[in-house]
């Protein structure tokens, strides 16, 4: 068996594995990372924004956002069921990350967030959106973590997955890879003094479409003895209706939070259950959608709001898109939807037909369009509350209707850490040596349901958690 040696071994060169690679080998360690991909990147490349209070560019902004009131929001939230100091020291050090990111060229053009009356947490990175190829900003910030890394000198290994983390006498003694790259696929004895969890972890119901995302990392750590929230992959099957597709409005493919107003919104009842303003929040609206005959809804708008979509959003100086994009090319993008998914979406020339066509029952949804239309022709929603900017009627055909299935509550898997991302074994000790960032430590940020009104966690969590174990591991190295 081939053989090497290194100082600190960070396993996956994702969002949380370059972020602690860079930060180590800043700090005068070796190090080597061992990416299972082809790739670099993780699931950042989907991504654009990270999450930072107190940060230059808010401050530059005069945002008056604190450390202590997102921090007393978040747990609040949270109920306490997260790890806080944890949470609180990766707060902390949000800003001082953004400045570290800006010293290596990355780029922030501007701070926002999902929705009216959320936090303006979410720092867009500069740079093309390339949705088509599910890509994102994300990709530029990983690409100079990736650059960095290798001016300083470390081998970043790809498709060269961890098997194995090894560990005698109490401590961890390096890895077991496999060089998939290679001929034979040789497997590599790696001795090291620490090593660094980075594989992204596992959840249920958040960011699909990162194929390599499968819970390695917790699978190893708990095979050296430590603890782990370990999730069930049965998923709920609805077999009374018939499979499809989500579809999404055409113009705002490009977030993952899909919608914005005015829309309207109803259950397989044809009733309204929630001012539809909530809707570019998963953890909101997706609870409510949850909660519905079927847990599913139907989002809809007539034509005079799909001209109204086309001048209502903008692109900022530069060209460079808000997070949620205009739609000046609604009418060509929902041909080629209907081409490529007749299911996705449907166009329909009357009530009769909408309900014929999507199951909703006749007699409820005719009651709450006489409901809806009145309340937009005298401007109060008595049933929710919606603000009369977004009270649009739903009268003139062609209408427009997407089905969609909401879960908002994610099971993530998780090790156990400390607030200095230690890893914990089942008798409450730190393992010596061993470090998880990112989302293989998920269950320690989230509970069951992320928190979108703080936008941008996720990967600011990662990049933050990356940093702070690759100073912890330097440190037990040294």
């Amino acid at each position: 068996m081939k053989k090497l040696a290194t100082d600190i071994v960070v396993i996956s060169a994702g969002t949380a594995g370059l972020a602690a690679t860079v930060t180590a080998a800043e700090a005068g360690a070796e190090v080597m990372a061992f990416e299972k991909m082809g790739h670099t990147g993780g699931t950042a490349n989907m991504g654009s924004a990270i999450f930072a209070v107190e940060s230059s560019l808010q401050k530059i902004k005069q945002m008056q956002l604190t450390r202590e009131e997102i921090f007393s929001s978040y747990m609040r939230f949270t109920h306490w069921r997260v790890n806080a100091r944890l949470v609180k020291t990766l707060i902390d050090r949000s800003a001082e990350s953004v400045d570290w990111l800006n010293d290596l060229g990355v780029r922030f053009f501007d701070v926002t967030a999902h929705g009216e009356g959320n936090y303006h947490t979410m720092h867009i990175i500069e740079g093309p959106e390339m949705p088509g190829k599910r890509m994102g900003r994300g990709t530029v910030m990983m690409t100079k973590l990736a650059e960095r890394a290798r001016a300083l000198g470390v081998p970043i290994y790809l498709k060269t997955p961890v098997q194995k983390i090894l560990k005698e006498h109490g401590r961890i003694t390096g890895v077991i890879v496999k060089d998939e790259a290679g001929e034979v696929g040789e497997e590599i004895q790696v001795t090291s003094k620490a090593v660094i969890v980075a594989t992204g972890g596992h959840s249920i119901g958040m960011l699909p479409g990162n194929i390599g995302v499968i819970g390695d990392g917790v699978r190893m750590a708990k095979e050296v003895g430590a603890i782990v929230k370990e999730i069930s992959n049965t998923k709920s099957k609805d077999s009374s209706m018939p499979p499809r597709r989500s579809g999404r409005f055409p113009g705002f493919s490009a977030s993952m939070f899909a919608f914005q107003q005015p829309v309207l919104i109803v259950n397989r009842l044809g009733e309204r259950f929630m001012n539809e303003e909530i809707l570019p929040s998963v953890t909101f609206a997706g609870e409510a959608i949850k909660c519905q005959p079927d847990g599913v809804a139907f989002v809809m708008f007539d034509e005079d709001t799909k001209e109204l979509f086309k001048k209502q959003y903008h692109t900022v100086p530069g060209g460079a898109q808000q997070p949620y994009p205009c739609a000046p090319n609604i009418d060509a993008e929902l041909k080629e939807m209907l081409e490529q998914d007749p299911e996705s979406i449907v166009v329909a020339n009357s009530v009769e037909e909408i309900c014929t066509r999507t199951g909703i029952d006749p007699e409820g949804f005719r009651q709450t369009l006489e409901e809806y239309n009145s309340a937009c022709d005298t401007g109060r929603d008595e049933a929710f509350g919606k603000r009369v900017k977004y009270l649009k009627p739903f009268r003139r055909p062609p209408f427009y209707v997407s089905r969609h299935r909401r879960v908002s509550s994610v099971q993530w898997s998780g090790i156990k850490v400390n607030y200095k991302t230690e890893v914990i074994d089942t008798n409450y000790r730190v393992i010596p040596g061993l470090y998880a960032v990112g989302m293989d430590i998920g269950s320690e940020f989230y509970y069951d349901t992320y928190p979108l009104f703080i936008p941008a966690t996720a990967m600011g969590f990662s990049i933050q958690s990356g940093r702070l174990a690759a100073e912890n591991a330097v440190k037990y190295v040294q």
